[in-house]
């Protein structure tokens, strides 16, 4: 397997950790903040969970998904449980949205989703700005920003490896999509992609999305353009990092694609028995999917993330 350390290897396969039944937004000693930027004009808030210890750590910034908010990121993902045991700098930062209480927000990710969208929200510039303040102020490693999401965070997810290729490291998109018509990064960034096998929100042959925008309490349409099929982000990926032929194979609970020869590694699973869900974590609202028990995607992807800094490309 070219590049990729064995460490993420052996976290893939072995990842089988079943979602927790209860309700958690910390796990394990750590220093809270709910804190603000002005980023364009507008107050943008974001969760900081450091479970640093005051050493330079690792910052992984979790985006929620179209109709979200920070703590919704918190309890989907899990990922604090991660956070916590690592000693990293975990951020969730919350989307803009047009309904009263900040609880239904989402991300301008081009072409979705529904509010920031069609308010050109500079949501670039905000996650800049986050990782610009945590970097000066001494706390995160610059060699090792990383970013994921989920669906409409996925998305946004995709856009800031390619506009913020100079800071990020990583990108793990969940459930999200790209368009098709993407220009190229500005820089090269490893890429690790999840999809469900079952998602009809995110379709994994392409089209519309299935959550019209009534549910976010907009207009007639999330995205203004259908989504590329599921395959198409690794390729955009692999083709960005100049990858070889990719590899094909069965894995214990998703099938795999792993490129060759990249100057950034690409990882493309293809998550079994999951919906549009966070696999191994919770559902994100009342009646969404349930994510599947058998594939913990806050351990594999921190797996993947701790073994690509930014360092050395």
């Amino acid at each position: 397997m070219p590049k990729l350390h064995l460490l993420f290897a052996a976290a893939i396969v072995g990842a089988a950790l079943a979602a927790p039944t209860a309700p958690v937004l910390a796990a394990g000693p750590g220093a809270m903040a709910d804190e603000t930027l002005t980023v364009d004009g507008r107050p943008r808030r974001f969760l900081v969970h450091d479970y640093s210890g005051g050493r330079k750590a690792p910052l992984v910034i979790v985006m929620h998904g179209g109709g979200g908010n920070p703590e919704n990121a918190v309890n989907m993902t899990q990922f604090d449980a991660v956070a916590a045991r690592e000693g990293l700098i975990a951020v969730y930062p919350g989307g803009t949205g047009g309904m009263p209480g900040g609880k239904i927000l989402t991300w301008n990710a081009g072409h979705c989703c529904a509010y920031a969208m069609r308010n050109k929200v500079d949501d670039v510039g905000f996650l800049s700005a986050i990782i610009d303040k945590l970097v000066t102020a001494g706390r995160a490693d610059p060699e090792r920003v990383y970013v994921t999401g989920m669906s409409n965070g996925g998305m946004m997810s995709h856009v800031a490896g390619r506009e913020l290729a100079g800071k990020v490291a990583a990108i793990a998109p969940v459930v999200g999509a790209v368009f098709g018509d993407e220009p190229p990064p500005k820089g090269p960034v490893a890429a690790f992609i999840l999809v469900g096998a079952e998602d009809h929100t995110v379709p994994g042959a392409g089209g519309a999305l299935g959550l019209r925008d009534d549910v976010l309490r907009g207009g007639p349409a999330a995205e203004d353009r259908p989504v590329a099929p599921a395959r198409a982000a690794a390729d955009y990926w692999a083709k960005a990092d100049g990858c070889g032929a990719p590899r094909t194979t069965q894995e214990k609970a998703a099938v795999r694609t792993v490129w060759s020869g990249c100057k950034a590694d690409v990882v493309f699973d293809v998550v079994a028995n999951n919906g549009h869900a966070w696999p191994g974590g919770r559902p994100g609202r009342e009646g969404a999917n349930v994510p599947t028990p058998d594939y913990d995607a806050s351990e594999a992807i921190w797996a993947f993330f701790k073994a690509h800094p930014r360092k050395g490309r």
